[in-house]
């Protein structure tokens, strides 16, 4: 209702912005977060911790754990979570590019941050186990609410979450 009460010239320049940003806006080739360039300005942040590397669904997840300001490592967006049920199976999402990654980096930890599911565990799952032999892999801890959104959740919770992580076993 408030867009239909605006001049057509502010709504011309409010849709014209949005046009832009979607042809301008692209993923990161190196964590498949959003991003303007080729590379996001975390990848691209030489104050990151490279050894650290945190896998999350999507892009509202690391904007989440961003505003937490606790973690200083780098992320990997999947772009989902495995979800048999919707078709998504792994090969539909960015596992098989987080491996390379892994092996090609120089990567001790990798943290999974994905949300607390069905979904989530069973990605969480199907990663661990690729990635056990090679790498650390912890989860953060269970602060969250089983079936919430990381998105929603505030920064105290999730700082607490990423300090509280532990090893998959």
């Amino acid at each position: 209702m408030h867009l239909l009460r605006q001049p057509e010239e502010k709504i011309k320049v409010f849709s014209n912005a949005l046009l832009n940003a979607r042809s301008k806006v692209g993923q990161c080739k190196k964590c498949f977060h959003l991003t303007a360039g080729e590379e996001c300005e975390i990848c691209l942040n030489k104050q990151r911790n490279t050894s650290l590397l945190c896998v999350v669904a999507d892009s509202r997840d690391l904007i989440a754990l961003e505003r937490t300001r606790e973690f200083k490592g780098l992320y990997h967006v999947l772009g989902g979570l495995i979800s048999p049920m919707d078709g998504i199976g792994p090969e539909l999402l960015n596992i098989s590019q987080l491996v390379s990654r892994v092996d090609k980096e120089n990567t001790t930890e990798v943290i999974l941050a994905l949300t607390p599911s069905v979904e989530g565990d069973t990605t969480s799952l199907y990663i661990s186990r690729l990635l056990k032999a090679f790498v650390k892999v912890t989860r953060i801890a269970y602060g969250l609410p089983v079936g919430s959104e990381l998105e929603y959740a505030d920064e105290v919770t999730l700082s607490r979450a990423i300090e509280g992580r532990r090893e998959i076993e």
